[in-house]
């Protein structure tokens, strides 16, 4: 029924800023498109210096970052001149394609007096696309439908899923939705992919018997269908969809080829990946490593 539960590490993505890691994992890489997923937060106390918050201008190549809060906001700035304050409920899909640079900085500190809570995924590109022109888009609360229940709410974030779908861009099959149980209340998977995962947000939930709480990844077997019972109020994010093949990680680069995430790694080293023209004034240097790109185990540190 179950083919592995991901518990959440510990990583540091800024000076003050220490994230809940759930994928990559060395046993479970990817759980359909997505390769990634990083839960910030809830940070409640803002430090001193929002600025200590800020992830400074970094790269990316083969992927798509899907921004989504919970709480608080962001403002995101990339190498296309975008500049967009990101807020809660919103999908914020930037794809990387062969090359791109962006930072995340929180630059109000009223917005952080509720709580800054953030999830981050990345979504590997099918090989075609893998080169294709960078790009970013936000998609507002109100273009992305949502589902009632008794004691289900759940929006669909991206993707297709009991039959509801929007029109946030995607490259590859997939699902990704923000659902919220009451106690109680019951619920299944979507039957429509092949690869399904779901992450606890807060809470807990009762799955063949045995209980789950927070910050645990369940991934399970393709044809099964479990029921999910909400043994208190529970937030969770659904995803997954069909796999794509291997693929290399290391840092903030994806590939289906280890020589193009090396090629990579000396691009940001010579400038060749342009910083975001409004916020061009500091970065993130290549980390001191001089390893090859991951095909097994993953590196721990990737950044968002």
């Amino acid at each position: 029924m179950l083919d592995i539960v991901i518990e959440a590490r510990s990583a540091a993505i800024s000076a003050a800023v220490k994230v809940k890691r759930i994928l990559p994992f060395r046993l479970r890489r990817m759980v359909g498109p997505f390769i990634f997923l990083d839960h910030a937060g809830p940070i409640e106390n803002a430090p001193a210096r929002p600025s200590d918050l800020d992830v400074l201008p970094h790269p990316h190549i083969g992927l798509s970052t899907v921004s989504y809060l919970f709480g608080g906001q962001v403002t995101h700035r990339d190498s296309l001149g975008v500049e967009q304050i990101i807020r809660p409920g919103e999908v914020n899909w930037m794809t990387a394609g062969k090359g791109i640079a962006h930072s995340e900085r929180f630059e109000d500190p009223s917005a952080l007096a509720g709580g800054l809570e953030m999830i981050q995924t990345w979504v590997a590109l099918p090989e075609k696309e893998e080169e294709a022109a960078p790009s970013f888009n936000n998609y507002k609360p109100e273009q992305l439908p949502v589902f009632t229940d008794k004691g289900v709410w759940m929006r669909l974030i991206a993707g297709d899923a009991y039959g509801l779908r929007n029109n946030v861009k995607t490259l590859s099959p997939l699902f990704y939705l923000h659902v919220v149980l009451k106690k109680g209340a019951t619920f299944g998977l979507p039957k429509e992919h092949s690869e399904r995962g779901l992450y606890i947000v807060k809470g807990m939930i009762e799955v063949g018997g045995t209980k789950y709480d927070a910050e645990k990844m369940l991934v399970f077997t393709k044809g099964v269908d479990p029921l999910l019972t909400a043994v208190e109020d529970t937030t969770l994010l659904l995803l997954g969809g069909e796999p794509l093949g291997d693929r290399f990680i290391w840092w903030n680069f994806v590939s289906s080829r280890s020589e193009r995430i090396e090629q990579a790694k000396e691009d940001w080293k010579q400038g060749r990946i342009i910083l975001p023209p409004n916020d061009n004034k500091e970065f993130i240097p290549l980390p001191d490593d001089n390893s090859k790109p991951a095909g097994g185990a993953p590196k721990p540190e990737p950044l968002s």
